[in-house]
């Protein structure tokens, strides 16, 4: 049986900001890739999303860098995941492990289908149940993920 619903009061699109955070706060950035991101201008995750925006941008940054073009694949899909608030740096590895790659799958998936990912992955990477997000804070990525994508939707004015 699914646990009931959570009530969340939605923020209106406009309303709702992406997050920016230091390029070093992604999971899985050492200090000599966070040198590297440095030298190439991207001391941010805004400005690490505004460099790898294409398949292209994306493989000149990793020849740049001299790194495989997978290490800046990764590093943008988790600065997108990044950008939904309460995501942010402290889920957003999880989230790409549990298969969820863009807020925009992320918008599309069920609360209930994603709490049980996330559930097993933490149970079987960690060995503890009670470190899993709840319910509740799931369904709040989901929510702050389709208001962001409404978001980049409306037009501007």
């Amino acid at each position: 049986m699914e646990p009931p619903q959570p009530k969340i009061v939605p923020l209106k699109p406009s309303q709702l900001k992406p997050s920016n955070w230091a390029i070093a706060q992604l999971p899985g950035i050492s200090p000599q890739d966070e040198a590297s991101l440095v030298g190439c201008g991207i001391h941010t995750t805004f400005q690490l999303l505004q460099k790898a925006q294409t398949p292209d941008q994306r493989q000149i940054l990793a020849a740049e860098m001299q790194i495989p073009i997978q290490h800046v694949n990764k590093w943008a899909a988790l600065a997108h995941l990044a950008c939904i608030p309460t995501v942010g740096c402290q889920y957003c590895g999880l989230l790409l492990h549990a298969g969820i790659s863009s807020p925009g799958q992320l918008a599309q998936t069920p609360i209930a289908r994603l709490h049980q990912q996330v559930l097993k992955l933490q149970i079987a990477t960690m060995q503890r149940q009670d470190l899993c997000p709840g319910f509740g804070e799931v369904a709040q990525w989901i929510e702050q993920a389709i208001q962001l994508q409404a978001r980049r939707a409306a037009p501007k004015g």
